[in-house]
């Protein structure tokens, strides 16, 4: 049973998607990548396609205590226009469960009224549109049930803020250490 689930909506941002679920599975946090369309295999907006684990119909939203969005385009509008997501999305929102989106991805939090004031943070270009949220200009923003995050280039630390979520700081520097993130070479 799945702790996280990572949703793949064609034209997803391959890097943010499989980021996160190689940094949680390494730290031993279920993640299941649930497809929102009638086949595990979902191509991404650069066209790598990736078998998800679960189609949506068959996700265990009861077990999961977080959602997470990947970014990209089209990506972020195919899962706002997925009515059985946004209506989970206002669930986890109601039971006060977390959730996560990065890139621009947040924005489907605040097109659904969810962020109420909080802070968040997403793709630079998308700053205008999170309008019932402070935009903050970091690369991780955790607010609440929310964790946001600006981009590919900001995944790792979105990751690791995750991991931190589920155990600890201490649990998150360990994978970063393992993978030889900000590492100084004292060159």
């Amino acid at each position: 049973m799945a702790e996280v689930l990572i949703f793949l909506a064609p034209g997803y941002e391959e890097v943010e998607m499989l980021t996160v679920v190689d940094l949680l599975r390494r730290s031993g946090i279920e993640i299941d990548m649930v497809s929102i369309t009638d086949s595990l295999e979902v191509t991404s907006s650069h066209n790598v396609t990736i078998k998800a684990d679960v189609l949506l119909k068959d996700a265990d939203f009861d077990s999961a205590k977080m959602i997470v969005l990947p970014g990209g385009i089209p990506g972020t509008p195919n899962l706002l226009a997925c009515q059985p997501l946004t209506d989970k999305i206002k669930e986890f929102a109601a039971e006060g469960k977390w959730l996560s989106a990065i890139c621009a991805a947040p924005t489907i939090y605040d097109e659904l009224g969810l962020y109420n004031g909080c802070k968040a943070t997403c793709y630079p270009d998308f700053a205008e549109k999170l309008t019932n949220a402070s935009y903050v200009k970091q690369p991780v923003v955790v607010d609440g049930i929310f964790t946001t995050s600006r981009g590919a280039g900001t995944t790792i630390e979105f990751a690791a803020a995750i991991i931190e979520r589920f155990k600890d700081k201490k649990a998150a520097d360990m994978i970063l250490e393992k993978i030889i993130y900000n590492d100084n070479y004292n060159l």
